[in-house]
């Protein structure tokens, strides 16, 4: 008898995309979680703000952190 095999569950992973303005970190989040860049971008402004550029902090952090796609990194 053979047992079932479970499928692996893929992991998309999150990685600085190509349309850049700054550091493309707007890009690659809008890649990862499938809207329209324009959409993260605005929301990023809006959000840094209104948190009075706490967001931006968080903007440098991941610019830092999040590897980019130029490096080898796959899509999706």
């Amino acid at each position: 008898m053979t047992t079932p095999t479970t499928p692996q569950p893929t992991y998309r992973r999150l990685s600085r995309g190509d349309d850049r303005w700054v550091g493309g970190v707007c890009s690659g989040v809008a890649d990862y979680l499938g809207v329209d860049v324009t959409l993260v971008r605005l929301l990023t402004v809006v959000g840094t703000i209104l948190g009075f550029g706490c967001l931006a902090l968080v903007y440098l952090v991941a610019w830092v952190l999040v590897p980019s796609r130029q490096l080898g990194w796959p899509q999706g």
